[in-house]
């Protein structure tokens, strides 16, 4: 049995219909804009095994870093500045020979070199994924796929937030948000896919403790089910819920959090109609997922989610915002300082972005 996502390849639009998907550059010493190139061609070819569904993909970020980044990642399409105030009707737009570029950065992106963290960095990627988020909040784009940022980078930078979830959250006003990865390719059995959101994020592990409560806990429940449906058309998802201790506490030997915080969360969404279960130690629990048992799993702590996720197909992951007013989904990698300018990175993870941001846009529904 394949994914709802997986079939959803299939569908198909016109090119006058199709959604728009701003493209955010990240990190301009990252891989950002080299995955950017490397992709143009897949996104478009319809001979692949997987082919996107017809999208007009325009690009927030710096004309000139993503020319430059032609230098090791070679792509024949022509890199275009467009104003930021384009129209669907744009000629450079939905063509595999040109890539729109909407400028979002000051002069300081010239002084970036790869693979370094710099101020200068940090404040062009907060600069594309603003400008995106803009142009999706004006309904001048139906969905936004971002490259990824440095986070030091970011806040040398004086943006102080410890990632894109949380930029998004601010500035779209959502306070019930939350992060998901999603995996909608063959690696896993369940029938839609598997969505993994964290109920703690982006914060140290002491102050991620403080943050495991009862209603934080439910709420995810609620943004794993609402995002699941969306992909299931319709069909209840299965849900499990992590432990936050090992062995799930053992009756409370090795900690009560599960009988005491998480066991309480799970009822209460049950209440709710909701086919949630747990909580499960978290070792076992993805395994069943793996496997075909749960479309969902609700992890307690930022790791316990990521290691297995990314175990099991790391660049096959989607990172997905929740909750939000908008559609945003991202690679689910960072930003490879190690690979920076040797254009070998794979492309695999930003293509899956594409995929999930284009699909919600079909539907006309956000995650």
């Amino acid at each position: 049995m394949t994914a709802q996502l997986k079939t959803d390849a299939n569908v198909e639009t016109t090119a006058n219909g199709a959604p728009v998907v701003a493209i955010t550059m990240g990190d301009p010493a990252g891989i950002g804009p080299e995955l950017i190139l490397g992709s143009w061609r897949d996104i478009f070819d319809k001979t692949l095994a997987r082919p996107l569904p017809t999208i007009l993909p325009v690009v927030y970020g710096d004309p000139a870093t993503i020319e430059k980044a032609k230098a090791f990642r070679p792509c024949s399409a022509r890199v275009v500045e467009i104003a930021s105030d384009f129209d669907r009707a744009n000629p450079a737009l939905g063509r595999p020979d040109v890539i729109p570029v909407v400028s979002c950065c000051d002069s300081s992106v010239s002084t970036v070199k790869l693979a370094e963290i710099s101020a200068a960095g940090g404040d062009a990627a907060f600069r594309c994924v603003n400008r995106a988020i803009d142009a999706a909040l004006s309904k001048q784009v139906d969905a936004i796929a971002t490259g990824p940022l440095h986070k030091e980078a970011l806040n040398l930078a004086g943006h102080h937030f410890p990632g894109h979830t949380e930029i998004l959250a601010s500035r779209c006003g959502t306070s019930a948000f939350g992060m998901a990865l999603y995996l909608g390719g063959d690696s896993v059995a369940s029938p839609g896919g598997l969505c993994i959101v964290h109920t703690t994020l982006h914060i140290s592990m002491r102050k991620a403790l403080d943050e495991v409560t009862t209603p934080n806990v439910l709420e995810k429940i609620r943004l794993v089910r609402r995002f699941m449906t969306t992909v299931l058309n319709g069909r209840e998802p299965r849900i499990g819920v992590c432990a936050l201790n090992c062995h799930a506490g053992d009756g409370g030997l090795f900690g009560d959090e599960e009988i005491t915080i998480i066991s309480p969360a799970t009822r209460l969404a049950q209440a709710e109609g909701v086919d949630a279960r747990g909580p499960f130690p978290a070792d076992t629990l993805f395994l069943d997922a793996k496997n075909g048992l749960y479309d969902g799993i609700v992890a307690i702590y930022h790791d316990q989610g990521h290691i297995a996720t990314k175990t099991i197909d790391m660049f096959g992951a989607v990172n997905v915002a929740l909750g939000l007013p908008i559609i945003r989904t991202s690679v689910a990698h960072g930003v490879a300082f190690n690979l920076a300018g040797k254009g070998v990175a794979t492309t695999r993870s930003m293509i899956e972005a594409l995929r999930v941001a284009a699909l919600f846009a079909i539907k006309h529904e956000t995650p």
